[in-house]
């Protein structure tokens, strides 16, 4: 190990001892904090990890396995065409419409292929950021103004927050792409247009498998939601069909997974853990087991689960710990936050667009958390900054990104997601008056 790693392990080291040391974990406030950490990994585990964070791994490494990298550069990379570079991001992050933390997979996927720095956080904000059904629940709940706002500001957003990005490291990422172009790229011998037939079942499945329920009894997206779990089965079995025909792997196994899949659900209806798990189980085995091109994806889907796992828990256990969960108080009390987010001062608006950076939100949570903060007092202004910061951003996204694009560029991207955010809470406040 060099000097650094040893200062970084020693360091570590020393802020645990600290920690059990000097803390009074028998303290009400502190078993409160624990409490609520551990309770916020517990719901994160069942309701996002299986169904959200898992399928968007093997995503993840499908992209490092069968896309080019000359393909993402095309249409990605630093020298593409910027209308259609951030076009396609921001159109493919809206596609996927899930949570901060299952975007950071894909995101790692895509820069790593060759993708510029601009369009890939582009397509990191748009995906949390740009939910429809987030956004029309917003003008439901709190209103078509601040509903609209929402959509205004979250694709504009997705775009300057990109270019800015590309600006200010125009010179590394220019170096960074002449650096790409050096390495030998795999050559496929599958048509392109296969391989995102195949994407599209796999975000098909992560779509289905994590669509929410809307508000009232009727509509299009409370019609999918009461078939979701068919949706998303009937996805896995074309993907599997796709996997024995075009990836060549053992269709006898394959067969025997989708059978097992499919008496386990017929079995328990309305239950739908133990047949996805069996058929994550049964891709592994399959994939793995197939040719050397599949294995190359779950080794792809495995080193992005082991790279961003740890720092999510991490960041997951941090933020329920001092900030505990929607309508539960960690080590910071909910009424402080209720008290310093009132009316449309620049505090006001910066609070709120830190405060929403920081917390972790489930898709559609924001919501209902934006609801009793401004019964609580909280004004226009920093309701729009909180709900512009707060489902594209949150500390395990901030820990994972700097991973992948290191402290510097997760620094910055933070910096101006909440600084838009401020701006844009204190005009909005000021245009209600």
């Amino acid at each position: 190990m060099d000097a650094k790693t040893e200062i970084r392990a020693l360091v570590l080291i020393v802020i645990l001892f600290l920690v059990f040391y000097f803390v009074p974990f028998d303290a009400p406030p502190v078993e409160n904090a624990v409490s609520e950490a551990l309770a916020l990994v517990q719901w994160y585990a069942r309701e996002h990890m299986l169904f959200g964070l898992l399928p968007a791994f093997f995503l993840a490494g499908a992209i490092s396995a069968f896309i080019s990298k000359s393909a993402v550069m095309k249409y990605l990379g630093a020298r593409a065409h910027r209308v259609v570079a951030y076009a396609v991001a921001s159109v493919s992050g809206t596609v996927l419409a899930v949570c901060s933390c299952t975007i950071l997979p894909l995101f790692a996927s895509i820069y790593s292929r060759g993708a510029g720095l601009g369009p890939a956080t582009t397509f990191l904000y748009s995906g949390p950021a740009i939910n429809v059904l987030a956004i029309i629940l917003t003008a439901r709940v709190l209103g078509p103004r601040i509903g609209i706002a929402r959509a205004a500001g979250a694709v504009g957003f997705s775009i300057v927050i990109g270019l800015l990005m590309h600006l200010i490291f125009r010179k590394e990422e220019e170096a960074r792409a002449e650096e790409t172009m050096q390495f030998p790229d795999s050559v496929s011998e599958r048509p392109a247009w296969k391989s995102l037939v195949t994407f599209a079942t796999m975000v098909a499945v992560l779509a289905f498998a994590n669509w929410g329920h809307s508000v009232g009894d009727g509509g299009f997206w409370h019609a999918v939601s009461l078939v979701k779990w068919p949706l998303a089965g009937a996805s896995a079995l074309v993907l599997a069909a796709l996997l024995v025909i075009w990836f060549k792997v053992k269709g006898w196994l394959a067969g025997l997974v989708g059978v097992a899949v499919l008496a386990l659900s017929f079995a328990s209806p309305g239950r739908p853990l133990v047949p996805f798990l069996v058929g994550v189980g049964g891709l592994i085995l399959v994939a793995g087991t197939g040719t050397s091109e599949t294995r190359r994806w779950m080794d792809g889907s495995w080193r992005f689960a082991r790279q961003i796992l740890p720092l999510l828990l991490i960041g997951i256990v941090v933020v329920g710990a001092l900030l505990g969960r929607p309508g539960h108080d960690g080590l910071i009390p909910a009424r402080w936050i209720d008290m310093l987010v009132g009316g449309n001062s620049v505090r006001s608006n910066l609070i709120a667009a830190l405060a929403g950076g920081l917390m972790y939100f489930c898709t559609l949570t924001e919501v209902p958390v934006v609801q009793g903060l401004m019964g609580a007092g909280m004004g226009e202004g920093p309701a729009l900054a909180f709900l512009l910061a707060g489902p594209a951003v949150s500390l395990p996204n901030v820990l994972i990104m700097h991973s992948v694009v290191g402290v510097r560029k997760t620094a910055v991207y933070l910096t101006l997601v909440v600084t838009l955010a401020t701006v844009t809470g204190i005009l909005f406040g000021l245009s209600g008056g």
